[in-house]
């Protein structure tokens, strides 16, 4: 087979869907550019679950990544393979740092979170509604962003006057813009933040998952517990990824009910439910679209003939792989809540699986449902075409998302003023039949 060039992934996330297209076109799986270093991008899904469930495959690049030393010294997402946590483990040292994570985000505990997520999204939605008919208001910036934040603070224990700090040095993370230097920089301001909140839990710890953590690094000593540095980088996997994905997926949820009020009907009429909605979400805009990265410890034959060598590395490309026709059909490219299947791998797949999946869910059904009843006339302010992404490669959200929440002039109803009720909704047109793609 033709040798086929490099494919450079665009930083700025400009047009990840046609990217996506042309990384199906070149095959199961195709060699990028990723900011310099070079990948095997899989998009097809049948060979990205193999892959992740292989164990030939490892996320440890320090020790089976040959190109690792010099490229944490150059590369711009170094953290990204250089972080010590569960992330970048492979094998036994991922199942003991697991292990110690998990509790944090069993069921019971989960379960024991939902009223102070109800409590959150009440009181950000309280705060929405003193907002002037009419006026526009950023719901990434007012609803999106402080959610996340909040629920993860709470667990983690992040004091107040610190959350607006770990945000701004967090997106830094999932940037893909940054010059090395900033990059570099912005790392060394995270892991400084973390030792601060580190001593802070020393001298007064708690209940929330941090102090749990620490206790486990100071009880339990060498060989059972963290390092300290397995400590901070469990700390910032576990904020990062507290937040930002979930950011990203309500404001693609949001997105996709206002661009086409179809999806509105359909949940207004019971043909779907909130779960659906996040789950196609899910499926659709996942809010990370590349995962850098996992390495080869062997030569792994690919379908087409070529060969993954031992020692290169792998971008797991679940936004590509999500819309792969292979797995949801001719349709798999339009946002449809009826579809019957609407597996993905948002959440990653195999040993790596996201442990913050039940949370972020359960924050994800609440927000959704009680801002669409508290405000059922709400519409973007803004065509959507004129959203603008994230300058990223891996998160998938947009800049901005300018909405109303009411209309500038409500009419009032025949004997007096419209009273708030929650059940008023518009008209949606109802789908016809050939609109309706069920898988």
């Amino acid at each position: 087979m033709t040798e086929q060039q490099i494919f450079v992934l665009d930083p700025t996330g400009s047009d990840h869907h046609a990217e996506d297209r042309a990384l199906r076109a070149r095959g199961a799986a195709t060699r990028v550019d990723v900011l310099g270093v070079t990948a095997w991008s899989v998009s097809d899904p049948r060979l990205l679950r193999r892959l992740l469930t292989s164990p030939e495959v490892s996320k440890d690049g320090r020790a089976h990544w040959p190109d690792y030393a010099e490229t944490v010294a150059t590369w711009p997402l170094a953290l990204w393979i250089a972080v010590d946590n569960m992330f970048t483990a492979y094998g036994g040292e991922h199942r003991r740092l697991r292990r110690m994570v998990a509790p944090a985000f069993g069921s019971r505990r989960v379960g024991a979170m939902r009223p102070a997520v109800e409590s959150l999204v009440a009181a950000l939605l309280d705060d929405l509604a003193t907002r002037p008919a009419g006026q526009v208001v950023d719901l990434r910036e007012e609803l999106a962003y402080p959610l996340p934040i909040a629920v993860v603070g709470q667990l983690m224990g992040v004091p107040e006057e610190q959350r607006k700090g770990f945000r701004a040095l967090v997106d830094n993370v999932f940037s893909t813009t940054l010059t090395a230097e900033e990059a570099t920089a912005n790392t060394a301001a995270l892991y400084e933040a973390m030792g601060r909140l580190i001593v802070s839990k020393r001298a007064a710890p708690g209940e929330d998952m941090t102090s749990l953590l620490i206790a486990a690094r100071d009880e339990e000593g060498d060989g059972g517990g963290f390092t300290d540095d397995e400590l901070l980088g469990t700390l910032i996997l576990m904020i990062s990824a507290g937040y930002e994905t979930t950011v990203n997926v309500i404001d693609q949820a949001v997105t996709a009910l206002l661009t086409d009020p179809v999806h509105l009907g359909h949940l207004r009429a019971g043909r779907a439910g909130w779960d659906d909605l996040v789950e196609e979400t899910l499926r659709h805009e996942p809010s990370v679209k590349h995962l850098p990265l996992r390495f080869a410890l062997a030569d792994i034959p690919l379908p087409d003939g070529r060969v993954i060598a031992r020692g290169e590395a792998i971008l797991a490309s679940y936004g590509t792989a999500n819309r792969h026709p292979d797995w949801h059909g001719p349709s798999a490219d339009r946002f449809d809540l009826t579809r019957r299947s609407k597996e993905h791998m948002a959440f990653g797949h195999g040993v790596h699986f996201c442990l913050g999946a039940p949370l972020a869910r359960l924050e994800l059904v609440t927000v959704l449902r009680e801002l669409f009843t508290r405000f059922p006339d709400l519409e973007l302010a803004v065509p959507a075409a004129e959203l603008t992404p994230l300058p990223s490669l891996i998160s998938n959200g947009h800049r901005t998302l300018p909405v109303r929440l009411r209309p500038a002039a409500a009419p009032a109803a025949a004997g007096g003023p419209v009273a708030a009720d929650a059940s008023r909704v518009r008209p949606v047109p109802e789908p016809d039949a050939q609109d309706d793609h069920r898988q």
